[in-house]
């Protein structure tokens, strides 16, 4: 399985210079962890940044911030650690670990935004390899029982 078969395509932006407010409230009403901060160009939607809730927990609600007067740009983690779509899961798996990250763009070729994959997502696809090994093993003792009669 490869970084597009995984992702998910519908990936929620903003601009640079949304405020941290604005980016609160697409995450409540797209309900998402995550946003993408990108900048339009004419290959598409190019990645700048992502903030995620936690980012906006910590930085911004513990420490008292106004949220209305603070820009996603000012916060974002760059630079964006990305995959591209051909890569696979154990290459995404990797990337995650060594940047301690849960969340990653998915770009195209022409470094565009074509979709996010995140932990979770990771989570579900070793999850139905595994079922499928599972389920592997009793179907091997089938086919012997068939051979045998």
């Amino acid at each position: 399985m490869n970084a597009a078969t995984i992702c998910t395509r519908d990936v929620v932006t903003c601009r640079q210079d949304t405020t941290v407010l604005e980016a609160a409230r697409l995450m409540r009403n797209h309900h998402v962890g995550d946003l993408v901060v990108v900048e339009e160009s004419a290959s598409g939607r190019m990645p700048l940044g992502v903030i995620t809730d936690r980012d906006i927990v910590l930085s911004v609600v513990a420490k008292e911030v106004d949220p209305a007067k603070l820009f996603v740009s000012e916060m974002m983690s760059t630079p964006v650690v990305s995959a591209y779509e051909w890569e696979d899961e154990w290459q995404l798996l990797r990337r995650m670990r060594l940047h301690g990250i849960r969340r990653m763009p998915v770009l195209g070729d022409a470094d565009e935004l074509i979709g996010i994959v995140a932990f979770d997502d990771l989570l579900e696809a070793a999850s139905g390899f595994l079922s499928e090994l599972w389920l592997l093993t009793g179907r091997q003792s089938h086919f012997e029982e068939k051979h045998r009669t």
